[in-house]
């Protein structure tokens, strides 16, 4: 008990120091709450009013307009020392510690009524205690400042009353129809129980616990000598007409609520850049894709649509039903973290291009590979088929979203790179430095929001011309990011439905009867699927999962988010004319090439067993011509140059796992390895694996004519030394 005692004396001495370097805080001063802001759609149609923390239609009220009961009830509730202690009531902190400490849990709360204005006024961040001490040192700079009685009006003026409603009068009113001032022992008794769990005490959410919470406010205010036994019995007892708040909005709650959050207006009329129309279509569909995905646990949807040339967001549905507390409807999918699996490889491999480490015909290896990572481990990339498809074009590779060669290109980009790259293209939240995410960053092992990737497409849409979403207001000045004709290849490739066939197939639900691009993820386990697409015209982005994070039953990035975005992309051409095709890649020539080898082939050429058009930059045209009848026999893994680290074990399984697999493509007859000039036998299927040892070697390839050759390192696990760091759950599905 002394140690708690002293920690509680430690953080009030350092808040209070703290709170005398600063200035104070004068809560009377302050700029008064927000009013209330009706929100229209683009065309003028009433989405729907968000009430200010006052009234309706007032921004305050002072305390003689207060039911002085109210004021007894929610002290009683939440801070019952109030008149006779400071910014922190040290009896009520012990308190908690005790009961943390006995019980694994507070079982009454420490904040006081400074406190809870405090983090009103400026909420904090970082852990527990680290948010504590913020707490408390804006609680001390509070009381410095300001009367008691200015703390109790802004404190009842400002305090979360269940859904958007702020204040004791606005919840009077949303409530009861009447003013606070009129609240009698029963009313205001249930209302001084909603501040402490607003979203699960507000009427409309939980009426059995709130009305248990309303006996104990009572109890509390028996105990303090505040009413009766008797009273508290009558009020109990008493019938309340409670009206189911609605909150006054028809249509885009997580929209407005954003909104209204950012701030900027204080009250008034607002203009949004939404459809109604489109919006309630979309909310529509939400929920009834939803509903068939019910049998594989999943409950959680959003999406966003927006008009490419200006940057408006069109539509924005943020859950299913925002009013569903069962399936937590009130979490925001539009702005909520999440792994974005395989959709961020367009940004890879449009970036490699631009750098020249790949070219439009790169042949990629999809063969088992190894990286080193920290701690002397190897990082393995593998798609959830746990099959591999040997020698790949850059179009089969992005189209199919192999997860093999997308690590491969990172890898020869680099990862700093390729997240200034995203960070140039709005993804804010992956802050963290490159060996946090490491080779993983291309398969999602980052999280980013919804927002953040279709604003990223929109880009990509744009070729090249990034452009800040926006829900009000005018377009910002686009700026450009790199160059427009890698941009409109790799379009090209994610609007090619033959190219990704393989993985998804034919007519499935990522092809549209016009031209249009897409690309799905699905992040570890199966917690969040994606699908973003656009056209010329518009992108539209979906993700599908569970907000508590629990993971869904099997479902993909097509099977999960597609249909939901097939609906959407379909119903936005239902009326419209349909958009032109995408614009060729400019300067870029197309060319018949060897589907093995990249190298330009005639038509009529017998040797290239699969010639395939592709679009050929004119800079990489004189390497490709010449020998286009002789394709070399060449090792695609390992590459030359590679290092890998030798983990030291005994474990015969663990030996196995550090064997690597051999491959080369175009040999004309069987092929023979040898290692620093010593063979290495084939087994019954013809592969060669060939157990890592310390030292530099040699590898040759050979098929009687033809040989080829390449050198690597095997190095042993390093004691401690930067590297590749994955973040838990990174493997991205496609």
């Amino acid at each position: 008990m002394m140690k708690h005692f002293v920690l509680a004396l430690g953080i009030c001495a350092l808040a209070a120091a703290i709170a005398l370097q600063r200035s104070g805080i004068d809560v009377a001063k302050l700029p008064a709450p927000q009013g209330s802001i009706t929100y229209t759609d683009r065309n003028g149609i009433v989405l729907g009013t968000i009430l200010g923390a006052a009234s309706e239609h007032s921004v305050s009220v002072p305390l003689n307009l207060v039911s002085p009961v109210f004021l007894e009830a929610i002290l009683a509730a939440e801070d019952a020392r109030f008149w006779r202690h400071g910014a922190v009531d040290v009896r009520a902190l012990l308190r908690a510690a005790r009961d943390y400490a006995i019980f694994g849990e507070a079982r009454s709360g420490g904040s006081t009524i400074e406190m809870q204005l405090a983090r009103m006024l400026s909420p904090s961040g970082g852990g527990q205690i680290r948010g504590k001490l913020a707490q408390i040192a804006v609680a001390e700079r509070i009381e410095i400042a300001s009367s008691k009685t200015s703390e109790l009006a802004a404190y009842v003026n400002r305090v979360p009353m269940g859904g958007n409603l702020y204040g004791v009068e606005a919840a009077a009113r949303a409530y009861f129809g009447e003013p606070a001032a009129d609240l009698d022992l029963a009313q205001a008794s249930l209302l001084a129980a909603i501040p402490n769990d607003p979203a699960r005490l507000a009427p409309d959410s939980g009426w059995q616990a709130l009305r248990a919470r309303q006996r104990y406010v009572l109890r509390r205010m028996v105990d303090l000598g505040e009413i009766t036994p008797a009273t508290a019995n009558r009020a109990v007892a008493e019938t309340l007409r409670v009206r189911l708040h609605d909150s006054g909005i028809d249509d885009a709650p997580h929209a407005l609520f954003s909104l209204y959050a950012a701030g900027g207006i204080s009250s008034g009329r607002v203009r949004t850049t939404l459809d109604r129309p489109l919006q309630r279509f979309v909310q529509a569909q939400a929920q009834d894709v939803i509903g068939a995905l019910d049998r594989y646990h999943v409950t959680g949807a959003a999406a966003l649509v927006v008009d490419n040339r200006t940057g408006e967001v069109l539509a924005y549905v943020g859950s299913p039903d925002y009013f569903s507390d069962e399936a937590l409807g009130r979490n925001d999918g539009v702005q909520a973290l999440r792994q974005p699996g395989s959709s961020l490889k367009p940004f890879t491999y449009e970036l490699a291009l631009e750098r020249g480490t790949i070219r439009s015909t790169t042949i990629l290896p999809d063969v088992p590979a190894a990286y080193a990572i920290a701690g002397g481990k190897l990082y393995a990339p593998g798609d959830y088929s746990g099959r591999f498809s040997g020698p790949v074009r850059v179009r089969y590779a992005l189209a199919n979203s192999l997860n093999v060669p997308a690590v491969r290109v990172l890898s020869g980009l680099g990862v700093e790179p390729f997240l200034t790259r995203l960070h140039a293209l709005g993804f804010g939240h992956l802050d963290r430095p490159p060996s946090y995410y490491g080779l993983g960053l291309t398969l999602g092992s980052g999280e980013v929001s919804l927002w953040e990737l279709v604003q990223a497409y929109v880009a990509m849409a744009r070729r090249g011309s990034f452009l800040p979403l926006h829900l009000t207001g005018e377009a910002a000045t686009p700026r450009a990011i790199g160059d427009p004709a890698d941009w409109a290849l790799i379009t090209d490739m994610l609007a090619d439905p033959h190219a990704r066939a393989h993985s998804f197939g034919l007519h499935s639900v990522l092809e549209m009867p016009f031209p249009a691009a897409v690309k799905t993820g699905t992040s570890s386990d199966f917690h969040d699927t994606w699908t973003v697409g656009f056209t010329r015209d518009y992108t539209v982005g979906v993700w599908v999962g569970n907000f508590d994070g629990s993971p869904m039953r099997g479902v993909s990035g097509v099977t999960g988010a597609g249909p939901l975005w097939n609906r959407i992309m379909l119903h936005l051409y239902e009326r419209n004319a349909e958009p032109p095709a995408f614009p060729a890649p400019n300067g870029f020539v197309r060319k018949s090439i060897c589907a093995t080898t990249g190298r330009i082939v005639a038509r009529t050429n017998d040797d290239c067993v699969a010639v395939v058009e592709e679009w050929v930059a004119p800079r990489d045209l004189p390497s490709l011509r010449g020998r286009t009848q002789a394709a070399s026999l060449r090792i695609v893994f390992p590459a030359n140059g590679d290092t890998f680290v030798l983990n030291a074990t005994t474990n015969a399984l663990q030996r196995r796992e550090q064997q690597v697999l051999l491959r080369a493509i175009d040999a004309r007859a069987s092929v023979r390895w040898r290692i620093d000039g010593s063979s290495l036998p084939l087994d019954a299927s013809g592969n060669a694996f060939w157990p890592l040892r310390l030292g530099t070697w040699q590898i040759e390839a050979a098929d009687g004519r033809q040989r080829d050759r390449v050198t690597i390192r095997v190095v042993p696990p390093p004691l401690a030394r930067p590297g590749f760091t994955f973040a838990r759950g990174a493997t991205s599905k496609g």
